[in-house]
């Protein structure tokens, strides 16, 4: 399991088809990172910013977007199934 501490800024980073499963990346900057099609399932996403992050058909099962700013983020096709945004921002719904 990858962990990373201490918020870690990955703004702007080019993560397509990264397997990033059960990673723990709580209140990291992903702002306009380009996760397309990248494994996060399980990941810890609580707390996260990702304003304008492209997530177009990522696996996103079980991961945890708990109070995660999703402002401007593209979800189009993503693997939502049992995805957690409890308090999570800028998130209308599947």
């Amino acid at each position: 399991m990858l962990t990373l501490t201490f918020g870690p800024n990955l703004s702007g980073a080019n993560l397509k088809y990264a397997n990033l499963t059960r990673a723990d990346l709580s209140d990291a900057n992903l702002s306009k990172a380009y996760l397309s099609k990248a494994n996060l399932s399980g990941a810890n996403l609580q707390k996260a910013n990702l304003h304008w992050a492209s997530l177009t058909g990522a696996d996103l099962s079980k991961a945890s977007f708990r109070e995660a700013d999703l402002t401007g983020a593209n979800l189009r096709k993503a693997d939502l199934t049992e995805t957690d945004f409890l308090n999570a921002r800028g998130f209308s719904g599947k």
